[in-house]
């Protein structure tokens, strides 16, 4: 198949950034000793640079012990690494008042969500407040919020659970209709940053001005930590949950971070036990080479390679992309998809695509992606694009894909 045409814009970044990129690729162990492979699930965890793989080691042969529960060397050492984390959260985050925000350390996006639904909503919402709900994002950023209703509901509180309106031709929300929506029993807004199926940027600072300026939000940021700039104080949002898994640190790492300016304090409920102390000097490590490598730069560099591709696959009649089609041609005008592109075969189903592009060595998420009720329901396959991928790996996919038509 021919070469997809790029516009000048994506031409331009990639050959602005190849050396760059080519630099930090040579630092994944996992990619660099399998060059016949082509890891494009991302979105589901992202590969770690070796500068965490040392990180990690060090801290288990140096320093490996419990925080806050001892007073030799080791273990002071740890409690400091533990409270330092949280700062490098907040400076991470550009926090215009770090003095004031907080950071409860999670296993993940999913249980902090959770914290957040279980440990401090109850105590936002009276008798006939209301929330907005995204139903139709990932299963983890609506679940918390509908047991957060069952749990009111029990002691007698009765809250309206709105359904977030969405733009479904494009799976942007709607927030024209959002505005129309809120009132003055709209208490608390669920949002994500970045939609794991349809690789769009939501929007946020338009769901604050439709919602005005008393509503929280609680922002789903797992598909944007790590891949583009998250300022905080642009966003206007009151939480920030992610996965740190997803930001090239350990599985099993997650942060909420709480603004404390919007409703009562948030503090996690139940005994706090032993942290996850390596998954946290992991994240630490990953938000430094994080920032090293700059996350502007990582944001221009996969959403050019998004671009590539829709603009190749939209030539291909077998396929159907998923989310906005005006984002699909590479000189489109209209904001492009963050790093992920969703798809389906008209003739093939997904989970066989999957081994079939699996056998030419590129890996990537075959199924309903965890999507809320409201979401896709038929299986596809979403290419999650980093830092380490290549332009020669899109066209060699594209390749691949024309021959299944």
């Amino acid at each position: 198949m021919t070469t997809p045409r790029i516009d000048t814009q994506v031409a331009d970044v990639i050959e602005g950034l190849g050396e760059w990129q080519r630099a930090l690729r040579a630092q994944f162990p996992i990619i660099t000793a399998h060059p016949e492979l082509a890891y494009l699930d991302s979105a589901a965890t992202a590969q770690k640079p070796q500068a965490v793989l040392d990180a990690v080691h060090t801290y288990l042969t140096t320093t490996n012990a419990n925080a806050g529960r001892g007073t030799y060397p080791w273990a002071n050492r740890t409690t400091t690494l533990v409270e330092q984390a949280r700062d490098r959260v907040k400076r991470f985050l550009d926090d215009p008042a770090p003095e004031r925000s907080a950071v409860h350390f999670t296993s993940g996006t999913t249980e902090g969500l959770r914290s957040v639904a279980r440990d401090w909503l109850p105590g936002l919402l009276a008798d006939g407040d209301e929330i907005v709900v995204p139903v139709a994002d990932h299963e983890a950023n609506i679940a918390p919020w509908l047991e957060a209703q069952r749990q009111l509901a029990g002691q007698g509180v009765h809250i309206r659970v709105r359904p977030m309106p969405y733009q479904w031709a494009s799976g942007d929300y709607d927030h024209i209709a959002l505005a129309e929506l809120a009132g003055g029993r709209t208490r608390f807004v669920a949002a994500t940053h970045v939609h794991h199926v349809y690789g769009g940027d939501m929007n946020i600072h338009r769901i604050r001005r439709a919602v005005g300026p008393d509503a929280v939000i609680c922002l789903d940021a797992a598909q944007s930590i790590g891949h583009l700039p998250v300022c905080v104080a642009d966003l206007d949002v009151d939480f920030v949950v992610f996965s740190g898994h997803k930001a090239m640190a350990l599985p099993g790492t997650g942060a909420v971070w709480a603004r404390q300016a919007r409703g009562h304090e948030f503090t996690p409920g139940g005994w706090s036990g032993t942290p996850n102390t390596v998954g946290i000097a992991s994240l630490t490590a990953a938000l430094d080479w994080l920032d090293a490598a700059g996350t502007d730069r990582i944001e221009r560099w996969t959403v050019a390679l998004a671009a590539r591709l829709t603009d190749g696959l939209r030539h291909l009649d077998a396929y159907e992309i998923l989310g906005c089609r005006a984002s699909l041609a590479a000189d489109s005008s209209v904001q492009r998809r963050q790093g992920i592109v969703t798809f389906r075969h008209h003739a093939i189903d997904s989970s066989d695509l999957g081994f079939i592009l699996f056998s030419h060595g590129f890996m990537v998420r075959c199924d309903q992606h965890c999507q809320g009720g409201a979401g896709e329901r038929t299986g596809s396959v979403r290419v999650s694009l980093h830092l380490h991928n290549t332009v020669e790996e899109i066209d060699r996919l594209l390749a691949v894909l024309a021959t299944l038509g």
